[in-house]
């Protein structure tokens, strides 16, 4: 951020007409928003993460590329920095500009989906949830790849990645993206593609955000799988030396190839003593019926029988997208009203040099140990990226501004307040830290392993390392062209 952002930004929240002024801008432009002080702020405001609370200087809900416009000259004209609020998930509660002040440009009321059947494209306005994205695709024998969990926004989700349990075999959310929508700094309209805005559409295909407000995305879409069916495995009370091995081989296993229609994700929980974790393994199969056990019969070869197994689903695509949702609902009506409180750390593990032995007993010795301990909710979830057959990891790490393709293993390393509500224990930080460290202190010092941009952690240092590795400078470059005031300005954007 250059010091003269820093002075104009500070400068217009010190003047309290500004917000008098933005008022009547946006409702001489006929835009509903919502204001400090008004009735509906509070809800308005509310972060999905407790941990914060922030006071933006206006959420405003445009229902048009053209008042989207309308809202970042507005913007321009008070001084204020302008965010983007798509599903409204941001672990730092980016959404709302990730501090005091911002003007959120809540997506909510772009809600439309066009389905092009003859040529199998969608166009997907960014305020839909991946609930509505699911079912209104699978109406039309259609699909994309994207997340687990129904209630995210589309617009955050592939913006910053996206990867779901179909990534191995389409890529990740932002890769079947061919035009992008969007409304730059200056209040222009859009449509940018790999042949008409290179540079722009490069960025925004990894680092949105902090180049533009995206106001929809038009997509190549995928045949659904004719069959599809989820796998839980469990092993409970694990002794943590038993668990690291299992760790171990599991990335044996995939850094052998699984098939691309096969995807599968670790999560690591405490057990019910000291010295012990629960380890339990979700799959999912989007092959030919009656393969997805012979795929993951080598790992299950040299695991112990677990304590308790199952197929999940009916067989259909649609059916295995919502097992996999939580709470097993594509439905989004309520999402506003999902909160939480925690703290969030991620590590993405390069292929080419995946972690030892020695790490992995490392990891669920801490987990074992000090996790018992932990005043907190708390669980370490390993998903699979990568490995030989993994679309994401055939794109070179430099196409997109999204980097880390060649990953092996993506950990979310997650913890909440025990009830979920503020406030958040001091050492739930530390904890969260020590649990990396396990990992990262048993490898060389120069392992190159990054951090996911959907997972995003405002304690973490050298992020711009680590999110975007070698594509940093480009994306600087970039920022400055496009956004010299510096209005789209949040923690951990790119800056100019």
């Amino acid at each position: 951020m250059t010091c003269f952002t820093l002075i104009f930004f500070a400068t217009a929240l010190s003047l309290p007409f500004v917000f008098a002024d933005l008022r009547s801008s946006l409702t001489s432009a006929g835009i509903s928003a919502v204001f400090p002080g008004d009735e509906s702020y509070t809800a308005a405001s509310r972060a999905y993460n407790l941990r914060f609370t922030f006071e933006p200087a206006a959420v405003v809900y445009p229902t048009s590329p053209e008042d989207v416009s309308s809202i970042i000259t507005a913007g321009l004209d008070n001084n204020l920095q302008v965010v983007a609020r798509g599903g409204g998930h941001s672990y730092v509660a980016n959404g709302l500009g990730g501090k005091d002040g911002s003007l959120v440009i809540d997506m909510s009321s772009m809600k439309s989906i066009t389905i092009d059947s003859g040529v199998n494209t969608a166009i997907i306005e960014t305020g839909n949830r991946l609930g509505d994205v699911a079912l209104a695709l699978n109406a039309a024998g259609r699909a994309l790849p994207h997340g687990t969990c129904a209630n995210v926004g589309i617009g955050g989700h592939s913006a910053f990645g996206g990867y779901g349990f179909t990534s191995r075999q389409w890529g990740l959310a932002l890769d079947p993206i061919f035009a992008i929508n969007a409304v730059l700094a200056n209040g222009t309209i859009v449509r940018t593609t790999e042949d008409s805005d290179p540079d722009i559409f490069w960025a925004l295909k990894g680092a949105a955000p902090s180049f533009a407000i995206t106001t929809s995305i038009e997509v190549n879409t995928f045949a659904a799988p004719t069959y599809a069916i989820v796998m839980n495995y469990s092993w409970s009370d694990v002794d943590y030396k038993a668990a690291g091995s299992y760790l171990y081989s599991f990335q044996n296993f995939s850094l052998s190839g699984p098939a691309s229609p096969f995807a599968g994700e670790l999560v690591l929980s405490r057990g019910s003593q000291e010295g012990l974790v629960s380890f339990v393994f979700t799959g999912a199969w989007y092959g030919d019926e009656g393969s997805a056990i012979p795929t993951l019969q080598p790992w299950l070869d040299v695991m112990p029988p677990p304590s308790s197994s199952s197929l999940v689903g009916n067989g259909s695509y649609i059916d295995s997208v919502a097992e996999l949702s939580l709470p097993n609902s594509l439905n989004t009506s309520d999402a506003a009203a999902s909160t939480s409180t925690f703290y969030a750390k991620s590590i993405m593990t390069p292929e080419g040099d995946p972690m030892t032995l020695e790490a992995c007993i490392a990891l669920t010795e801490y987990l074992a140990n000090q996790g018992f301990f932990s005043n907190t909710n708390w669980f370490a979830e390993v998903e699979l990226y990568g490995g030989p057959n993994s679309k994401i990891s055939e794109i070179a790490n430099d196409a997109t501004a999204f980097s880390r393709r060649d990953t092996l293993f993506t950990f979310q390393l997650h913890a909440s307040s025990i009830n979920g509500l503020p406030p958040y224990p001091e050492e739930g930080f530390a904890f969260l830290d020590n649990m990396v460290n396990s990992i990262t202190s048993n490898m060389p010092p120069t392992w190159n392993y990054g951090a996911y941009t959907n997972y995003l952690d405002d304690e973490l240092q050298n992020w711009e390392k680590l999110y975007f590795d070698d594509n940093y400078a480009r994306l600087r470059s970039i920022k400055d062209h496009l956004d010299p005031r510096g209005i789209f300005v949040f923690p951990t954007s790119i800056e100019e």
